[in-house]
């Protein structure tokens, strides 16, 4: 058996946590791993790691390797160029697996930001889709409704199978009053997105229903390189597996999912599986809080102080604040689409970006010019690069630098500081046992984060 992992999306509705360049699947939210880790290692449980393949959005790959690299030596991940939802990713990654692997084997296909607890129900969930799959059905995993949610998609099902059932439909997210018809009817199960299948029925299927997408498949080879080219790839349609595939198929079957599962998709869902104390309430972070009641607040820099919330949702990230009542936080995805149409950059990353030699936080910026402190981990180094439209002032805080500028190299202390001319081909680099923090101060226009030529990377960016 082979494992797919969905690992692009942006977590709109747990804004302002989850940012586009840093979505909720690369957050801990509830253990010492992120969602993403915690799903690479339930598959585990199931799949040989060697067999399990990510695939991510461009912008995304260098933390989701990162994430993986502390779960596996050599993980997988495909880079989709562009985004063009679910349904190319399926079929180009199972692709990539046949191609590889010179076989056709059953392929699982889980979503990385979904929290499944029971991961000993989750695999006997698997075994019997396992079966179905091995009888040329297409598999999805459905979870029995125990409430009329609205956040969510449906599966109608009719005749029961042997370790399942067929599916009739699929419907949309309902009203509140459909959901409450769906619950009573007893057929309808929600969409976990959670898909099991024989990789040659899931290439024969999109043949029939999706013939665009299979004909544009046929030019991509994974024989000798793991690229997706961005030329070929942005000619594919962007559609989801649900609506190109799985709502015209007559050979999708369903199986009820065992285990718990929650897809954390809003800050109610998060507060649902929490924690809480003797007054309904979820605080994490510093927070002091006088008499509020069955509120969630979540401070991530700074101490937030409350008085008499009532099923009140706070978010304080080092940028910005979100406050709602509980039941509105599906909501958020309207505030996170009106900071992207109006080019504010609060949707799109924190103050504090993670990169896999460490990290860097924005202190101040203004016209012309841009302050970081940069955290450099032992043992890790920047890429080789230089920069067309800024020039750098680095001074060391903290630890011994190494930086390589125009081939020379300079051991740095803190105190020291150094000037990185425009265009000149630097790298700034730890091969010590100390964490590194720089203060770097960027001139120029742009400053933006794309006026980076890489030369040398040993993250594999080049």
């Amino acid at each position: 058996m082979y494992g797919i992992i969905l690992a692009g999306g942006s977590g709109s509705r747990l804004w302002p946590l989850s940012r586009e360049l840093y979505p909720k699947q690369l957050l801990n939210l509830n253990s010492d791993k992120s969602l993403l880790q915690a799903t690479f290692d339930r598959l585990k449980t199931c799949i040989n790691e060697d067999n399990i393949i990510s695939i991510t959005n461009t912008k995304h790959l260098s933390n989701v390797r990162m994430q993986l690299s502390e779960l596996t030596p050599k993980p997988v991940v495909l880079a989709e160029p562009v985004a063009k939802n679910t349904a190319p990713a399926i079929v180009l990654a199972a692709k990539y697996i046949m191609q590889k692997s010179n076989s056709d084997p059953v392929i699982l296909v889980v979503p990385s930001d979904h929290l499944i607890q029971n991961n000993e129900k989750f695999l006997s969930t698997v075994k019997k889709g396992g079966k179905l799959a091995e009888q040329g059905y297409i598999v999805t995993f459905g979870i029995e409704p125990n409430y009329p949610e609205t956040g969510y998609g449906y599966i109608n099902t009719s005749e029961k199978l042997e370790e399942g059932y067929k599916v009739k439909e699929f419907v949309e997210k309902p009203d509140f009053e459909t959901a409450k018809k769906y619950l009573h009817a007893g057929t309808y199960f929600w969409n976990s997105g959670i898909f099991m299948f024989k990789a040659s029925t899931l290439f024969n299927e999109t043949s029939k229903h999706a013939p665009e997408i299979a004909k544009l498949s046929e030019k991509f080879d994974f024989t000798n390189s793991n690229e997706i080219p961005f030329i070929e790839f942005d000619k594919m349609p962007s559609i989801s597996i649900d609506y190109a595939i799985m709502e015209k198929s007559d050979k999708i079957a369903l199986v009820k999912l065992e285990s718990d599962w929650n897809d954390l998709g809003s800050w109610q869902s998060i507060y649902d599986v929490s924690n809480k104390d003797k007054n309904g309430n979820v605080f994490i972070g510093h927070v002091l809080d006088k008499d509020s009641k069955n509120s969630f607040v979540y401070a991530a820099s700074k101490l937030v102080a409350t008085i008499g919330l009532e099923d009140t949702v706070i978010v304080e990230t080092e940028d910005a604040i979100l406050a709602c009542k509980k039941e509105r936080t599906q909501d958020v995805k309207h505030i996170f689409e009106t900071l992207k149409a109006q080019n504010d950059d609060t949707h799109l990353v924190h103050k504090t970006v993670y990169r896999p030699w460490g990290f860097y936080t924005v202190i101040a910026q203004g016209q012309g010019f841009l302050t970081k402190l940069i955290h450099v981990n032992p043992g890790q180094k920047l890429s080789v690069q230089s920069h067309n439209f800024r020039s750098e002032h680095w001074v060391i805080l903290s630890g011994t630098a190494k930086v390589v500028l125009e081939g020379k190299e300079l051991i740095l202390s803190p105190g020291h500081s150094v000037d990185i001319p425009l265009k000149a081909i630097h790298s700034l680099q730890n091969p010590y046992e100390e964490d590194v923090e720089v203060i770097e101060v960027q001139k120029g226009d742009p400053l933006i984060e794309e006026d980076i030529i890489r030369y040398e990377d040993m993250y594999g960016r080049v």
